[in-house]
């Protein structure tokens, strides 16, 4: 399966994260959405992000390692769609620059708000929703 995905994460405590080599930022308690996308097996990068232990690699393991993935979508596509959604998400929600975009020209991939603003915005992507064991 190929396609685009969305992690729905929350950070229960106000946190300074190094992120790569970049300094140390501040991410507010709350709940964030990450894009991401997979055209090579969207099933195993989803379980990926999933699992507790993993080498750390993409900008998300930073912010994994102190936050929770509460839900995840995905939207089944040949063609990389990433940067489309982040774009739509840009206009809703309050955008982390630079957040998992090293491979593109978007401004981010990473997206805060309430609880009740994040999830309007996923309602309005049509994104499937992806089944997943919470103690995974």
């Amino acid at each position: 399966m190929k396609g685009s995905y969305i992690l729905i994460v929350e950070l229960k405590n106000d946190s300074i994260i190094s992120i790569g080599k970049k300094v140390e930022e501040r991410f507010n308690k709350g709940y964030y959405i990450y894009v991401g996308s997979a055209l090579n097996g969207l099933d195993q990068r989803i379980q990926r992000h999933l699992r507790k232990q993993k080498k750390i690699h993409w900008h998300i393991d930073y912010l994994l390692k102190h936050a929770v993935v509460i839900d995840v979508f995905y939207k089944e596509n040949k063609v990389r769609e990433e940067c489309n959604i982040a774009e739509k998400l840009d206009v809703q929600l309050f955008s982390i620059p630079g957040f998992g975009c090293a491979d593109c020209r978007c401004k981010s991939h990473l997206f805060y708000g309430s609880f009740g603003e994040v999830m309007s915005a996923v309602e309005k992507l049509q994104m499937n929703s992806y089944h997943f064991d919470a103690n995974y």
